[in-house]
């Protein structure tokens, strides 16, 4: 299963990243390599990924690396700012393959399908919320299932489930859960089209049953926020954000489904490359022709877990507004979807390369669609100005609204940065950091935080990840996307 180690081990060993633009890199492809690889980051975070590439077994640009020898792949391999080590595929890597000749890889989506974030804009300012944090909290944190394991209220049938996989977050605004209004502003309108229950496991469904509407663990969360900086007075109206604006961001994905799908197609995937003769750097990038019935079928499975994780947010968004409807005494309709987008994902796009406009199959593996201006898939209101981009900070210090932009489009693929990065991993997090310091240190700051899990406020300490101010700059610095605010956490809840 594996491709000229020998050529591998001496590009690995010799290679010389280039500046091809501001803040991008371009190490030059060579056998075996089908395309160059491109990193979108500074003088410093190029350092870090080389000495990274020297001194762990598990590094970020091998990864990126191995992409660029799959089948079918166009352009370049795309390593984002916030890059990562992941499995098989690094973190804020986008790959793009030509539907004829190329492949589908699980390592390019992972094993939570879709996760990503919705962003919810109120009317209030940071003064109607004073003396309120508390009973916020609270409320969300009560009113919001999460933690690793979690069960909502929401139990679905065998055939209850199997709408949700085809109807997305359309099945459970229909269900009652959430707005009309809500649908405009999801990427993809809430649901992909040609999912397949059928596709998805028995398995995965009865783990889901109870888990629709639920925040899961991990990096996932609920986080009330302020807007603190506005860059793009034009982009915010468009946005309808403002200074001091009180905003809510909710994170999470396909939960149970997602992951038990991941699993339930490795060996599938892995029988493919061998059928069909796929030469792979690495075991974990197991993967299939996109024509083939193998590739089809895992398609249709992924489909359908971005479904559950579109519907999974719908109910969390619910529950949200119900929470800010009871505590700041806001009318359901003011609180409204700004914009919800996917992180996790593998869908057909049309794209331009080299002049030519062509269907691609694009995996965007912790890396965020960012379309800009003119693209029919923006909402109207959004479409002068480019997708919203959200991009998730952590606990302790911002996070970020962006918008999409031309250069993006040609360069990416529309692609951009998911989030911060993170520095540590969850085990090297969990050593260095004590949850209670945590707690008591955000609180001093005006940041108030509640976990479900034991171990999720050390895991998720603000010194596990990159500076986002930092990500950010860089991916601006390209061009890739704009700034239109900066926002501050005020209270989050952690699965």
């Amino acid at each position: 299963m594996t491709s000229s180690t020998t050529s591998i081990a001496e590009i690995l060993r010799s290679l010389a990243p280039q500046l091809r633009g501001t803040n991008c890199w371009e190490i030059a492809a060579r056998p075996p390599m089908r395309v160059p690889a491109r990193v979108f980051t500074d003088e410093a975070g190029m350092r870090a990924l080389l000495a990274d590439l020297e001194s762990k077994e598990w590094s970020a640009l091998r990864q990126l690396v191995n992409v660029t020898m799959l089948p079918g792949i166009v352009r370049a391999a795309l390593a984002m700012a916030d890059v990562h080590p992941g499995y098989g595929f690094p973190i804020g890597g986008v790959g793009a393959f030509d539907p004829a000749v190329g492949v589908v890889t699980l390592a390019g989506v992972g094993f939570d399908i879709n996760c990503g974030m919705r962003a919810l804009r109120t009317p209030l300012h940071r003064a109607d919320l004073a003396g309120k944090e508390q009973s916020l909290l609270e409320a969300l944190y009560h009113d919001v299932p999460a933690g690793l394991g979690a069960t909502g209220e929401l139990a679905l049938d065998p055939r209850a489930l199997d709408q949700v996989l085809v109807g997305g977050a359309r099945e459970m605004v229909d269900r009652g859960f959430g707005l009309p209004a809500d649908l405009e502003y999801i990427e993809e309108g809430g649901v992909l089209a040609g999912a397949d229950p059928a596709a998805v496991s028995e398995t995965a469904k009865l783990r889901q049953r109870r888990e629709v509407g639920t925040l899961g663990a991990g990096n996932h969360y609920a986080e009330v926020q302020v807007v603190e900086d506005v860059f793009d007075p034009a982009a915010a109206a468009a946005f309808g954000v403002e200074r001091d604006q009180i905003l809510v961001m909710v994170h999470t994905g396909s939960r149970a489904l997602g992951h038990q799908t991941g699993n339930d197609y490795l060996p599938v995937l892995e029988a493919a490359s061998a059928r069909y003769g796929i030469a792979i750097p690495d075991r974990e990038l197991v993967a299939a022709p996109i024509a083939s019935p193998e590739g089809q079928r895992y398609l249709a499975a992924v489909r359908a877990g971005a479904n559950c994780a579109f519907a999974n947010r719908q109910v969390l968004a619910h529950l949200i507004r119900q929470a800010l409807v009871r505590v700041l005494g806001l009318a359901p309709e003011q609180v409204e979807t700004l914009y919800e987008l996917c992180h996790n994902t593998v869908k057909l796009e049309r794209h331009t390369v080299d002049g030519e406009e062509r269907d691609l199959l694009v995996h965007r593996k912790g890396a965020t669609r960012a379309f800009g201006p003119g693209r029919e898939e923006v909402p109207l209101r959004y479409r002068a100005t480019g997708q919203p981009v959200l991009v998730g900070g952590t606990m302790g210090t911002a996070s970020y609204i962006l918008h999409g932009t031309e250069r993006g489009m040609a360069e990416t693929f529309g692609s951009a940065l998911h989030g911060a990065g993170r520095a540590l991993s969850r085990n090297q997090a969990g050593k260095q950091y004590r949850s209670d310091q945590i707690t008591r240190e955000l609180r001093s700051r005006g940041i108030l935080v509640r976990a479900h899990g034991r171990r999720s406020l050390a895991e998720e300490a603000p010194g596990a990840y990159k500076d986002v101010d930092r990500v950010v700059t860089i991916m601006a610095g390209a061009g890739i996307v704009a700034p239109v605010a900066r926002v501050r956490p005020l209270i989050c809840v952690k699965g």
